[in-house]
Formats: C-alpha cells, sequence, structure tokens
C-alpha cells in the first residue's frame, strides 16, 4: 500500500516583469507552506520521496514545507512537472521506486486537482466534496494506493483527506 501526497503550491506573488517560471511566493504563501509541513507531521503523512518542479513557487513551498519535517526526504526537482497535465503527473507517480510508501507531488494546477480527481475514485465523502469545490493554493489531497506504484491507474485511489492548511 502507498500514499501520494498531491500538493499544490502555495499562494504565489505576481511581480511585474516576472516570468511566470520565477514567480516566488508571496507572503501569503510564506506563512502556509509551513503550515504544510507541520499538517503532515501532525497526521503522520511524512514523505519518504518528494517530486517538485522547477517553478520557483514550488521549490520555495517544498522548501519550508520540508523544514517541518522531523527528517526530509530525497526530493527530485523535475521540468516536466510545470504546467503539466495530469496524465503526465500520473506518469511521474508511476516512476517511484516501490521501496517508497509515501511520496509527495508539488506542483501546479489545473494537473494536481485533475490528477487527485482522475485517481480518487473513492474515499471519504466531505473530502471529496471540498476537493471538487476548489483546490486551492497549499491544498493536499492524500490518496491512498494499493497497487505498485508502477500500476497506478485513474480511479483506483482512495482519497483519504483533503485539506488547504493555512499560517
Amino acid at each position: 500500500m502507498h500514499r501520494l501526497l498531491i500538493i499544490r503550491h502555495a499562494k504565489s506573488d505576481w511581480p511585474e516583469g516576472v516570468p511566470d517560471h520565477e514567480r516566488p511566493l508571496g507572503p501569503r504563501g510564506e506563512r502556509d507552506a509551513p503550515a504544510v509541513g507541520s499538517w503532515l507531521v501532525e497526521e503522520g503523512w511524512i514523505p519518504h520521496r518528494a517530486i517538485v518542479s522547477t517553478a520557483r513557487r514550488t521549490r520555495e513551498t517544498w522548501q519550508l514545507l520540508s523544514d517541518q519535517l522531523p527528517e526530509p526526504p530525497v526530493a527530485s526537482f523535475q521540468e516536466r512537472l510545470y504546467a503539466a497535465p495530469w496524465r503526465e503527473l500520473l506518469a511521474v507517480v508511476q516512476e517511484l521506486p516501490e521501496e517508497v510508501p509515501i511520496a509527495a507531488l508539488v506542483g501546479h494546477n489545473p494537473g494536481c486537482e485533475e490528477l487527485a480527481s482522475e485517481l480518487a475514485g473513492s474515499g471519504d465523502g466531505a473530502a471529496r466534496a471540498e476537493m471538487a469545490h476548489k483546490f486551492p493554493t497549499s491544498g493536499v489531497a492524500v490518496i491512498e494506493l494499493e497497487n505498485h506504484w508502477s500500476a497506478t491507474r485513474p480511479g483506483e485511489g482512495i482519497l483519504i483527506d483533503f485539506q488547504a492548511p493555512r499560517g
């Protein structure tokens, strides 16, 4: 059994003249990202591996989040997560090593929201309704998967929780 934490980056800023890939976190994002890490620790969902988009806002989210973890896991920063559609994100998940029980994917919408929706074939009703309503910045979908990472398919996951911790 595996757990996938699908995390949308924290709230970013929109500085004039800065390319989208290089947009930093805004003040709210700088407060919320550590709250996500603290929430993961409180719930016992500490990732053993992280896959993070190379965009500045996702890297900053991961750094602030992982600073709250007792032992930050190995992180892989991948360009292909930037603005990736859900099928590309699923391909990245399918490449995870089997020995990793809990993995975090830190990315962007709409890909994160769509991946979570596609994977979660069942699960907590309130969490499903909340996620269907909105997948906000700092949103975290916790999905349980019973198959090997490589065999992960749409509809086979169980949505355990969905939150957007705020700092």
